[in-house]
């Protein structure tokens, strides 16, 4: 259930309001914060601070289970380990693609260290819900600078150092991560690497040896008839973060209000974009949305998850939304001219609201793979 006008309200054990199934609350007191802290320090206390029962020992809280696991795969080259953290038929997707299996995840992976060995992973925050029994969701935001050293998708090797952030989504449980959601800048890469984003979408269109999965994305499913999007209409006295996110989505994603920027977003507010983009101010935040929507006038977006922790200042919260938005790419806009193919877009969006108001945003997607499924057409044509 994804739309934000069929929401089930329950109250959580300690009292606090949550929205069944989209908005998940985790208390921050439960794990140890991602911060000031240098790796070599943070892992220096074995003390847990949850119950974590069906997890190995050595992991302490859900935000030690994911930096730990990440350092160990990625940084110490410790593959294994995904034998141990994944499930055997782990659901992964990437962008519009959806992969079956551990052995995918493997192979990803040596692919991508083959290309950048010396990749140096920064957890910038996770951000979490739920527990041992019913399982956890985390949300991992990631900086990451390497080398190019060898060949990849892409193309050859270049030798040339990039900076590209991703995040990650997973459900976890027992000790496995059984399904994942990685969102990874790759456009902002391949810019980097000096090479022609649309030749590169083209090439990788060509190898494509299926259709990308699609979420039903078509003319069909943009608008339900000749009826506007709803409106999200909140009972809430007050301000409650949950609320507020489903409301700053509702109004600016799927009704296009870009003029409630100016509600939702302090005047100074920063938001991190793709291609190490970093927009200042109102007018800066509603250009791009507004050259992003253009590219995809009749899209639907669909709020799939929300994830609200406290921050480290009073009256601040760190939010975590998992978005899709689907369509045709009819229009003159963020991805050039209109070629009429239909396009999913997986997102994941880091929000910092501090008094009510976003004050720092980090909004990652691939924008090389929304150019594969644009070229995917014409060579399926």
């Amino acid at each position: 259930m994804n739309d934000v006008d069929h929401l089930t309200e329950e109250k959580s054990e300690k009292g606090v309001k949550t929205y069944e199934s989209i908005v998940h609350y985790g208390d921050s007191n439960e794990v140890t914060r991602v911060g000031y802290s240098d790796y070599n320090e943070f892992t220096k206390n074995d003390k847990r601070s949850q119950s974590m029962e069906g997890f190995d020992k050595d992991y302490r809280d859900i935000v030690d289970y994911i930096l730990k696991i990440t350092h160990r795969i990625w940084e110490e080259k410790g593959i294994g380990v995904i034998y141990d953290t994944y499930h055997n038929n782990v659901s992964m997707h990437t962008g519009s693609v959806t992969v079956q299996g551990i052995n995918a995840v493997i192979s990803g992976t040596l692919q991508t260290l083959h290309a950048f060995p010396d990749r140096n992973l920064i957890g910038e925050n996770v951000i979490w819900s739920g527990n041992d029994k019913e399982g956890f969701l985390s949300s991992h935001r990631i900086a990451s600078t390497a080398t190019n050293l060898g060949d990849s998708s892409f193309g050859l090797a270049t030798d040339k150092r990039v900076f590209f952030r991703t995040v990650v989504d997973c459900f976890v449980h027992s000790n496995r991560i059984v399904e994942e959601w990685l969102v990874r800048d790759n456009l902002s890469i391949v810019k980097q690497l000096g090479y022609d984003p649309v030749e590169v979408a083209k090439k990788l269109a060509s190898e494509s040896k299926t259709k990308s999965f699609q979420l039903g994305a078509g003319a069909n499913e943009t608008m339900d008839g000749q009826f506007s999007p709803k409106v999200y209409a909140s009972d809430q006295e007050g301000f409650e973060i949950g609320d507020f996110t489903l409301q700053l989505y509702n109004s600016i994603y799927q009704r296009r209000l870009f003029n409630e920027v100016k509600h939702y977003y302090s005047e100074t507010a920063v938001v991190h974009a793709i291609c190490e983009q970093d927009l200042t101010g109102h007018q800066q935040i509603q250009s791009m949305l507004i050259s992003l929507f253009a590219s995809f006038p009749t899209s639907k977006v669909m709020v799939e998850r929300v994830t609200c922790n406290d921050g480290q200042l009073e009256n601040e919260w760190d939010v975590a939304v998992r978005w899709t938005l689907q369509g045709l790419h009819d229009g003159i806009g963020y991805f050039g001219q209109p070629s009429g193919a239909p396009v999913t877009i997986q997102g994941i969006s880091h929000l910092k609201v501090r008094n009510e108001e976003v004050v720092e945003e980090w909004m990652t997607f691939d924008g090389l793979d929304v150019l594969r499924q644009i070229y995917l057409e014409s060579e399926e044509g």
